[in-house]
């Protein structure tokens, strides 16, 4: 799946740290003024690590896309099959077969360049693939750009959740998509 010289494909083992680094150039920017450099570091090391990544890449049911230009990857997006584990976001996402879009980060000189579209292009055809009837993601109450992103590619927002960034919780909107 190709957008202008960007190329979306599935991430393997291989481009752990690779992911991990974009993961920590990217994630800082989506957190909300009040997090914390501490309790962003403590969920860098401990979420979006190359070893954690080797066990998101190695587990069936996720899948992790990485949008590459040149020999550079410059975004990626995580997915993951089956209900939400929280019983009150569960609630809130329509029955039948959902896949979450946990994670999806653009590098940001590579914004409002058509990577994040590409990246979602390539979303939605693997949930579709994989027999989903929606897609949904949470999204930093505060992250507005995100937030506008999500609702022009046919999101709605669905309700709120907790997020703990470190050792603080974050408010997040539900977003969720019909496939």
């Amino acid at each position: 799946m190709t957008n202008s010289s960007v190329v979306v494909d599935r991430a393997g083992l291989w481009d752990a740290e690779a992911l991990s680094d974009v993961a920590a150039a990217t994630f800082p920017l989506a957190c909300p003024p009040e997090a914390s450099p501490g309790d962003i570091e403590i969920f860098l090391e401990q979420v979006l690590s190359g070893e954690r990544f080797g066990e998101y890449l190695s587990d069936p049911d996720r899948t992790v896309l990485k949008a590459v230009e040149g020999d550079e990857i410059v975004g990626y997006a995580m997915l993951v099959a089956g209900r939400p584990a929280d019983p009150e976001v569960d609630a809130l996402v329509r029955p039948g077969t959902v896949v979450e879009v946990s994670k999806m980060y653009v590098l940001p000189g590579h914004h409002g360049s058509g990577v994040a579209a590409a990246l979602m292009t390539a979303v939605v055809a693997v949930a579709r693939e994989a027999g989903a009837q929606a897609l949904w993601l949470g999204v930093n109450q505060a992250n507005e750009r995100a937030q506008r992103f999500y609702a022009k590619h046919g999101f709605t927002r669905v309700g709120t959740k907790t997020f703990l960034v470190g050792n603080q919780l974050h408010d997040d909107f539900v977003f969720e998509r019909e496939l």
